[in-house]
């Protein structure tokens, strides 16, 4: 029997109970190695020439506040939508990501961090509640943990639907606010183990009994061991930064 069958048995046998441990993985540079929602938006933006011409456009005026943690709402709801524009219904775009998905699997398959999967794994065979908090669309990163977890896992994203003529961010999946979405679905209560390679995440990680930090960028180690403590877990699970 393989590992991966064995691991679907023990998955099987031992549903999550309402009260089990509850435990919370970020996806992207996390489980997935890179930003995925920037690979999706850039696959559709370069579907019509038109709308990766005027992506390049407004690059120079916009791009930049991606460095400012709570102003990058405001560039992702632009490239956003310049991809969506003339689609009216979220599920439009789920169409669409469901195709992205399709043509990418393998390229998709090979970027979920193997590691990052065992530790979901085995969080999973032991009974715990896992749930992914992502900023990325949560129909786009369900999609991709298909190819490695069999049953599905409950994941919470970035909320979009229709907006200004296209489909757009209607609330963000980010820093602060994936605690209050957690909460809204259910999933409140104490975190036992929270995983994640973002600052931004910095009130999931105060939040949790066991903070992990995983693949963190060039130099921000300190920043977490100053919030987090001296001796907080840091995992190198092999994300290419």
């Amino acid at each position: 029997m393989s590992g991966n069958e064995t691991r679907r048995e023990a998955f099987a046998g031992r549903p999550p109970e309402p009260g089990a441990p509850l435990v919370v993985f970020d996806f992207d540079h996390t489980l997935y190695d890179g930003d995925s929602g920037t690979h999706l938006v850039t696959w559709l933006l370069k579907r019509h020439a038109w709308r990766w011409c005027a992506a390049l456009a407004v690059s120079p005026f916009i791009a930049w506040l991606f460095l400012i943690v709570h102003l990058r709402r405001i560039p992702i709801s632009v490239y956003l939508w310049l991809a969506t524009i003339g689609l009216h219904r979220r599920r439009d775009l789920d169409e669409l990501i469901d195709r992205y998905v399709l043509a990418h699997r393998d390229l998709l398959r090979e970027r979920l961090l193997p590691a990052a999967v065992e530790a979901l794994h085995a969080h999973r065979a032991a009974g715990d509640r896992v749930v992914v908090v992502t900023g990325a669309p949560p129909e786009l990163a369900r999609a991709i943990l298909k190819f490695a977890i069999d049953e599905d896992v409950p994941v919470l994203g970035t909320e979009v639907g229709p907006r200004f003529g296209a489909v757009m961010a209607t609330r963000h999946c980010h820093a602060g606010n994936k605690l209050i979405m957690l909460t809204e679905a259910g999933f409140g209560g104490a975190i036992v183990a929270a995983y994640s390679d973002s600052t931004a995440d910095m009130p999931l990680l105060r939040t949790a009994a066991r903070p992990v930090v995983v693949n963190p960028k060039a130099g921000s180690e300190d920043a977490f061991r100053r919030a987090l403590g001296a001796d907080v877990e840091i995992r190198d699970w092999g994300a290419r930064r």
